[in-house]
């Protein structure tokens, strides 16, 4: 059981073995139902024809979800008491997903309210988090400024969101990147005071279990691909193939992320955590976007979308091809040595995106099989080098 309460302190830097709490798990769990909603809006998106028009709202929405989350795993890496008080305060963010998650069809939509349940439900979790810095001001004398300036920065920036409200459908696009700078801001100018006693394994633990929750949300929405393909047209060669490839690409850009020694690198570099925690937003982005594509290549097989075949493998492909380049710029900056070479990242990815052009003559099946041959050749070739690296016995 926890204590009732705790005075909250920064937590030590050097912990061994650091790892997650189970609340932060739970936090994790609830990030599921927004993140589902996102993927599942740019999926129908894809197969109705109008993925370039819903992009935009794509890119907004899964902005709020991860900012979110990374701000909470941040502060929690620094200052988990994991009290009463604490656990509340995570309660209070949690209900703030789960009402962003409510409001993301009509995000994408553009119906009366637009971003409205999404603001709403973003504006909660901001109180929350803001709620813990003050704590985290009183009670922790010697990170008092940045915690301050932390909870400073974030209502200021909240105001600016729930201004936005007020102009019609939210103002335009240009309005929502000054805020989005803004906040993305708040960490650069809180910690000119005093950085935050983070944990560098705790943190990239944490974003790999984060990859993890949007790679699942990917086979989920795979899976509802499959299932609404068999309710149509029942099983066939494409849906087999279309599937098992899609399982296999999953798979591999699960390898390849995890081939990345990020803990050791942010404890090496911890100056360049910014670049290597902001960077993740394409990664978490593209992840979630590949999970899309998969589903409306699952629903091509059984003939339920009209959408041109080149169209829906590039669906795959180009998140997928943006995975394998940030892949690469987020841990460049943080580590001696990248673990997979970026020449042949260069190469794959643009390999990757040029067998979506198959698809005419090949299927849609067939682009993703090519897919998939690049990436697993990708991980042959690196696990390959790696083992000339090694010692040998």
């Amino acid at each position: 059981m926890p204590r009732l309460l705790t005075r909250m302190s920064a937590r030590d830097t050097s912990e061994a073995h650091r790892s997650s709490s189970p609340l932060e798990l739970l936090f994790d769990l609830v990030f599921v139902a927004a993140i589902a909603q996102v993927a599942a809006q740019l999926a129908h998106s894809i197969a109705d024809g109008h993925a370039l028009e819903t992009l935009g709202p794509y890119l907004m929405v899964f902005f709020a979800i991860w900012w979110a989350w990374m701000n909470f795993t941040w502060f929690a890496s620094a200052y988990d008491t994991d009290d009463v008080p604490y656990r509340v305060l995570v309660l209070v963010q949690m209900a703030g997903v789960l009402i962003l998650a409510a409001g993301v069809p009509s995000a994408f939509s553009g119906a009366d309210g637009g971003f409205t349940a999404v603001t709403v439900g973003y504006l909660v979790m901001r109180v929350g988090l803001v709620a813990l810095w003050l704590r985290a001001g009183v009670q922790h004398p010697e990170g008092r400024a940045t915690a301050f300036r932390y909870a400073a920065g974030i209502t200021l920036v909240q105001i600016l969101w729930v201004s936005r409200l007020a102009l019609p459908d939210g103002g335009p696009w240009w309005i929502f990147l000054i805020i989005a700078a803004a906040d993305l801001s708040v960490p650069l100018w809180a910690e000119r005071t005093g950085h935050t006693a983070w944990h560098p394994h705790h943190i990239a633990e944490r974003y790999g279990l984060f990859t993890i929750i949007v790679l699942g949300e990917s086979v989920l929405a795979a899976t509802v691909g499959v299932q609404d393909a068999l309710e149509g047209g029942g099983l066939s060669v494409d849906l087999i193939v279309i599937a098992l490839a899609g399982l296999t690409l999953l798979f591999v850009l699960w390898w390849l992320y995890f081939s990345e020694p990020a803990g050791d690198g942010l404890a090496r570099r911890r100056d360049l955590s910014f670049v290597w925690g902001y960077g993740h937003y394409l990664i978490f982005a593209s992840l979630a976007a590949v999970g899309a594509g998969l589903e409306v290549a699952v629903e091509s097989a059984g003939h339920h979308t009209e959408t041109p075949e080149t169209v829906v493998a590039l669906a795959v492909a180009v998140p997928t091809a943006v995975f394998l380049v940030m892949l690469w710029a987020v841990h460049a900056p943080i580590v001696d040595r990248v673990v997979i070479d970026p020449v042949a990242i260069g190469v794959s990815a643009v390999l990757v995106v040029a067998s979506a052009f198959l698809a005419p003559a090949a299927g849609v099946a067939g682009a993703l099989i090519a897919i998939v041959v690049v990436l697993v050749a990708l991980l042959a070739v690196t696990l390959r080098s790696e083992a000339k690296r090694e010692p040998q016995l």
